[in-house]
């Protein structure tokens, strides 16, 4: 056989792409349960240990001797499931009660033996007791039946969006950032999106009393299934204040308009420039790490864990964070953060992102924000293993021939070269040697002999959360203030001058240029008379700061080694100068390469701006404007001409006659996508808007007046300027109707709101729950009305909302019901039918039987 049997690959090998660590392969007969001989149990739990993990950590000192034990108890037990409210949510306080009247004590009983005192509790730290922790672990949530109750609230509270699960320590990030409404927010490395879900949360719920926030997330991750997930968990907080991108985090694009570009998109034409370049108040950089601040969520990484992990990611996270830096407002903070306790990838990160800034940005000091979270300071002093061996510095790397290590990971990120050549900094501050060939006059000294370095900067004012201070995972994070334009890059010396082509000469100049117009700088070369270099600067805009390590990138990948340019450098180069010719260097592993493909597609003489649906696999995304559609969608649900339309409306079908679905946007979002469409669409857009209509294809939706029904996640936008289709219903029929799904008009409690129904107009109309002993139908319905979308038939009013939405706002009403005392409601009326009422209809006809006529005309409503 030769080993050649079964080695071609086939499509079944790709149908997971992670190894399924909880299920252990049968190897031999000897791991066979029944068999008596059997020296292996069919299953085994994790190891929970590593000594390579143990003599790594010891010896960086993460945690005083004294609590080593502690911490590697802690490590060793199950993470807490934790979970936090929707600030925003119509049932926030309602949940919260829930929680704090109900769940805290009937669950008291239920803590495990040995336990914690406290089987759910808030989480101290977080604010308004919107953040709790449950110290029943997942697999006793799920087995325990006495638990069931607990679990199914999570579970469906968690899909309709009302909650969110998310690590603890997860939450801290979003918190210390300072968001307020009116700011532009980047999510860099956003997916799966429990972090970005938690700051449009921020911006709504800090936006009390307006429309829409003035504010924005962008979201943004590498790969196109996790955005996918991105875009799963945050379609459950119903936002048009969100803009889901696809790209590199070190190679976001800059989006700046020039003057000298004409539109290149006729949907802009009458649309007013807003924003002339992308930059943001606010910037999340959770940058991917080796993730070993997971381990007791994640047990199969004791296994996997080893001292290269951090410094294979070193040089990426330097990058992400740097390129986070350079897109963000003077007077802006940027939070650094990963979920690893590595200090190469969190303190020596941070400390040389404030060597190359040069005193542009500052770390801020946070201890009095969130007092009651128990935090660490940042470590000054650390060493890099590679290979087995200890270097605590960048000198002993290179006596001991380490190609692999770059001066950045050391406490000082001194390279200890000759500085009169080799001082050279790429856009965004990087020594170009950062690897020197080893002199061969160097020799390798005793470990004795090795120097151990502190850093000089006040990396003290970082924060490493730890285990088992508050029985979390472990999380780094650092705060930084963008107090000024980052440096400009100084000219090369004649050396390095003599070693780039004509060609890299000139990306070099327009790569200082890029950098200066990054930061916000003038640059007296975009007026001038060389019409050409603005040119050939244009053409490569889209990769604004790859254009200025375009030189950086030639000198290292001479000098590096290719151990490092596989960790870092071959990442860059893959999305640089589109006409430049690749240099050898091994092609990057971005899932992006059909993009980029399209991106090289782009030379020639001039800058083409490139129309809807650049992007490979994509669609596009278009300002919605036909009037006649939008006309007869205002007239038919009478919408105040207060409410916003010009401009906000998008689709992502070109062909206008059969759009299924139309989003709507904030200004904010508005403003971004103008922008992008200036500048050639350099944003690769996966989700943007909310969706706010949506075409009835059934039988009887083709002979409504209007085609397009509302959807249950645009109702609360519109909601208070809906004028026509709308009805108030009493508590008691609108209960009945989310338990029945359809009723005939004669078939209501309230015979006066069945005749109104009646007399709507066929289509889709707006049935808000009137509250209290208000009677009239002239009440000015605000956002936070319990409202659903409905369709009007010939006989019968049909509900047009899932399930699952039509369960949990039964159980939400029911609740509050039950809290009201003398209220004005009926017990009966509560709970069952009328008995004048029956279970039938005017004809006899069970109300079940409703639901059928309901099923056909949401035929289109699985989406939702």
């Amino acid at each position: 056989m030769g080993g050649r049997r079964g080695s071609r690959t086939q499509r079944k090998h790709f149908k997971q792409s992670r190894e399924n660590v909880w299920k252990r392969p049968k190897t031999e007969s000897s791991s066979d349960p029944n068999n008596p001989n059997s020296s292996n149990p069919a299953w085994q739990p994790f190891a929970t240990q590593n000594p390579s993990f143990d003599e790594y950590y010891k010896e960086q000192g993460i945690v005083s001797p004294e609590e080593w034990d502690a911490f590697m108890e802690m490590l060793r037990k199950p993470l807490p499931a934790a979970f936090r409210i929707n600030a925003t949510s119509q049932f926030c306080e309602d949940i919260r009660s829930q929680l704090e009247n109900d769940f805290m004590k009937s669950l008291q009983a239920e803590a495990i033996e040995g336990g914690d005192l406290e089987p759910i509790k808030p989480l101290p730290w977080y604010p308004d007791n919107l953040a709790w922790q449950s110290n029943f672990s997942r697999m006793q949530l799920r087995k325990n039946q006495t638990l069931e109750r607990f679990h199914e609230f999570l579970k469906l509270e968690t899909e309709i969006g009302n909650i969110s699960r998310q690590e603890a320590v997860s939450m801290v990030p979003p918190l210390f950032l300072d968001v307020r409404p009116d700011h532009f927010v980047l999510d860099v490395c956003a997916a799966p999106g429990s972090k970005t879900f938690q700051l449009l949360e921020i911006i709504h719920h800090s936006a009390k009393g307006r429309f829409l926030p003035d504010g924005m997330v962008l979201a943004n991750d590498l790969d196109v299934q996790r955005c996918n997930l991105l875009i799963h968990q945050t379609k459950r907080m119903c936002t048009a204040n969100l803009i889901v991108t696809n790209h590199e985090g070190q190679h976001f694009p800059g989006c700046r308009s020039h003057k000298n570009i004409s539109n290149g998109s006729e949907t802009t034409n009458n649309l007013e420039q807003s924003i002339p370049q992308l930059l943001f108040d606010r910037v999340l950089c959770d940058v991917p790490c080796s993730g070993d601040g997971t381990l007791r969520k994640a047990p199969d990484i004791w296994r996997k864990w080893n001292g290269g992990m951090g410094n294979g990611l070193h040089c990426l996270q330097i990058h992400i964070a740097m390129r986070g830096l350079s897109l963000l407002k003077v007077g802006g903070r940027m939070v650094y953060s990963t979920c690893s306790l590595n200090p190469v990838e969190n303190e020596a990160v941070v400390a040389e992102i404030l060597r190359r800034c040069g005193g542009s940005v500052e770390l801020v000091d946070v201890s009095n924000e969130l007092p009651q979270l128990i935090r660490r300071p940042g470590l000054t002093k650390w060493k890099v293993r590679d290979k087995g061996v200890w270097l605590p510095s960048y000198k002993d790397a290179r006596k001991l021939q380490r190609n692999g290590i770059v001066p950045s990971m050391f406490p000082s990120g001194k390279n200890y070269a000759d500085l009169t050549n080799n001082n050279q900094k790429s856009e965004n501050g990087e020594s170009v040697n950062a690897e020197d060939v080893v002199q061969p006059d160097d020799t390798i000294s005793s470990i004795d002999d090795l120097e151990e370095e502190v850093s000089d900067l006040s990396l003290q004012l970082c924060m490493r959360i730890v285990p088992h201070d508050q029985n979390t995972g472990a999380f780094f994070i650092a705060v930084l203030q963008k107090v000024s334009h980052l440096p400009a890059i100084p000219d090369k010396s004649a050396t390095s001058q003599g070693k780039l082509s004509t060609r890299s000469e000139l990306h070099e100049n327009l790569s200082d240029q890029a950098t200066e117009e990054i930061n916000g700088l003038e640059v007296s070369s975009v007026d001038g008379a060389d019409e050409k270099i603005l040119e050939v600067a244009s053409k490569a805009e889209e990769n604004i700061s790859e254009m200025a390590l375009e030189a950086a990138d030639e000198k290292i990948s001479e000098e590096t080694s290719e151990v490092d340019e596989k960790i870092s450098e071959v990442a860059l180069e893959a999305d640089l100068i589109d006409d430049e010719p690749a240099r050898g260097a091994p092609e990057s592993n971005s899932s992006e390469a059909a993009d980029k493909k399209t991106d090289s597609a782009k030379t020639g003489e001039k800058r083409k701006l490139q129309i809807q649906g650049k992007w490979k696999g994509v669609d596009p995304v278009l300002f919605f404007q036909d009037e006649t559609i939008i006309n007869s969608i205002k007239a038919f649900y009478g919408i105040d001409e207060s409410f916003p339309f010009t401009g906000h409306l998008v689709t992502r079908n070109k062909d206008a006659n059969h759009v299924k679905r139309i989003y709507y946007v904030s200004k904010s979002v508005k403003d971004v996508l103008d922008l992008n469409f200036r500048v050639g669409q350099q944003l690769k857009i996966t989700s943007v808007g909310l969706k706010m209509f949506e075409r009835q294809s059934s039988r009887e939706g083709s002979l409504a007046p209007c085609s397009f029904r509302i959807s249950s996640e645009g109702l609360p936008v519109i909601l208070p300027y809906i004028t026509k289709q709308i009805l108030y219903a009493s508590p008691a029929d609108f209960k009945h109707l989310l338990q029945y799904k359809s009723i005939k008009f004669a078939d209501f409690v309230d015979a006066d709101f069945g005749q109104k129904a009646a007399d709507l107009i066929l289509g889709c109309c707006v049935i808000v729950l009137r509250e209290g002993d208000k009677l009239s139908d002239h009440i000015q319905a605000d956002a936070s009305a319990i409202a659903i979308g409905c369709w009007k038939g010939r006989s019968s009013l049909s509900v047009m909302v899932t399930a699952m939405d039509c369960q949990e706002l039964l159980e939400r009403l029911s609740a509050r019901m039950e809290t009201e005392k003398n209220g004005t409601l009926a017990p009966e009326s509560l709970g069952v039918l009328d008995k004048k009422q029956d279970m039938s209809g005017e004809n006899g006809t069970p109300l079940e039987d409703h639901n059928v006529e309901a099923m056909k005309i949401q035929d289109t409503n699985a989406s939702e």
